[in-house]
């Protein structure tokens, strides 16, 4: 085992993306993570995502990759002895049920705690454990939707459209992977604790909300959405390259500024009083904008990347996924790794991040297809159950 959580068990419970995904970032850390499926409602998430290869879906052994499989029904009785002796055997749970679910199954936090005083409980749900929504389901597209997020994407005056992706899911799982890391540090660096850490798909979107909350209480400001800008900055924007190509430009600070303006031939702008500065080229912004999508046109964007990155300007192509896997950089930081999977074969996935110097992160094994591959390992040589038992548990549906 490597990585920096290694040594660290993690149960995962749940379905679908937020919790799984904070599981799997942990997984790609070191932390052996026992996923738990029931062995008649297997997670969803094995099917979903757009393509598919020898008829199993591309998502799935990216998101339970590094992950130990197994089958646990935590609604019969022995299945519920049967987690306790796993909980007591783990540092840490990740579950993203509705609030209240693992309660109505006799497994509430008291009980875990019971089992093991120190364990860390990391809940994910769509608003929170508490307040007037707790009982709702949640999803991402809602949770962006609500935080105010989905409504300053895309044009004024249209309906605002969503990411291609879970965004909301996938900030979620980062924030409950924060505290649970948090949780562990403080009982294990510090000598406190097991406790619950409580995450809410709908609060992870609005904690990335920046000066939006403070400028609509002390000025009653509405932000609106702006497109591929942002008003009052400027330059930042998308730029149409003379061969089609869009360019993100952004050069809003003083000094770029001026590095732009040398870089387009035309220096005498930087000390135009209109974008003198921050403040003037943003009352200018349609002005400017204009200025520098002229000259962009004249331009082909392998042209612009190339004269504007040596001038120390910040810019970059909007890339397709065609794009990221030609592109020296992500190649350079192993962002595309292999996966090697026993019925779809070798595909590239992304890689780990953050990057650790002393104890890499890395791609193990890809998420297995068998339901209860891992059952034999987990229930047999950590709870010291024989073969025997263990084929009467899966016959009677407890795993």
């Amino acid at each position: 085992m490597s990585g920096p959580l290694a040594g660290i068990r993690l149960i995962e419970i749940g379905s679908l993306l937020a919790g799984p995904f904070a599981g799997r970032l942990a997984a790609d850390m070191g932390a052996t993570v026992v996923k738990i499926e029931t062995p008649d409602r297997l997670d969803p998430m094995r099917t979903w995502g757009h393509g598919t290869k020898n008829g199993r879906a591309l998502w799935w052994p990216v998101l339970t990759r590094n992950k130990h499989c197994v089958t646990l029904n935590l609604r019969d009785p022995e299945g519920k002895e049967l987690f306790l002796e796993l909980v007591r055997e783990s540092d840490a749970i990740i579950e993203n049920f509705r609030p209240g679910t693992l309660d109505r199954w006799n497994l509430s936090y008291d009980r875990l705690r019971e089992a093991n005083p120190r364990i860390v409980v990391v809940r994910v749900s769509g608003y929170g454990q508490t307040g007037p929504y707790a009982d709702r389901p949640g999803f991402a597209s809602v949770g962006e939707a609500m935080s105010g997020m989905r409504h300053l994407n895309g044009e004024p005056g249209e309906i605002p459209p969503r990411m291609g992706i879970s965004l909301g899911d996938s900030l979620a799982g980062m924030y409950a992977l924060q505290g649970l890391l948090a949780a562990l540090y403080q009982r294990d660096a510090l000598g406190g604790e097991g406790q619950e850490v409580d995450v809410s798909i709908l609060e992870s979107c609005f904690s990335l909300m920046e000066s939006i909350a403070p400028e609509y209480d002390a000025l009653g400001l509405v932000r609106q959405p702006t497109g591929p800008r942002l008003e009052g900055i400027a330059p930042s924007n998308v730029y149409r390259a003379g061969d089609g190509k869009l360019m993100v430009i952004a050069a809003n600070k003083d000094t770029l500024f001026r590095r732009l303006c040398e870089a387009m031939g035309r220096p005498e702008l930087a000390d135009d009083p209109r974008y003198a500065d921050h403040q003037a080229r943003g009352e200018h912004q349609d002005e400017l904008d204009a200025e520098v999508a002229a000259w962009a046109a004249r331009h082909t964007a392998e042209e612009i990347d190339t004269l504007l990155s040596r001038s120390g300007v910040v810019c970059g192509p909007i890339a397709t996924i065609a794009d990221v896997f030609r592109d020296p950089q992500v190649r350079a930081r192993e962002m595309l790794v292999p996966h090697d999977d026993p019925e779809i074969g070798t595909f590239l996935g992304p890689g780990v991040t953050p990057h650790f110097s002393a104890t890499p992160s890395s791609v193990r094994w890809s998420g297995p297809w068998e339901p209860g591959v891992h059952n034999p390992e987990v229930f047999g040589s950590l709870l010291d159950r024989d073969d025997e038992t263990l084929s009467d548990l899966a016959e009677r549906g407890v795993i």
